[in-house]
């Protein structure tokens, strides 16, 4: 699988993990230099709470709280601990 914004591989692996039809991606397959830190969390029932990210690509362009992971999910979620996960705005194939 890749995750791919503006033109740019943000992801990629053959091991993600799927959950409710998202694909998570193991934390060493992203491309840090492409994410900032946000302030934005949610909460799920089941997952517990979710840490998200803004894209940004070389030429400054930046995409807001579009990708997502959970630092300490409940224990129904473990597999996907620091696992990221993006939204639509990212294309994942």
């Amino acid at each position: 699988m890749k995750a791919v914004w503006n033109g740019e591989v943000i992801a990629e692996s053959n091991d993600t993990i799927v959950v409710e039809g998202n694909h998570y991606f193991p934390p060493s397959s992203v491309k840090k230099e492409f994410l900032v830190d946000s302030n934005r969390t949610t909460v799920c029932s089941w997952k517990g709470t979710a840490s998200y990210y803004h894209l940004k690509d070389g030429s400054g362009a930046q995409k807001d709280n579009v990708a997502w992971y959970y630092p300490n999910p409940k224990d129904a979620a473990s597999n996907i601990k620091d696992y990221v996960a993006f939204y639509p705005a990212v294309s994942v194939s």
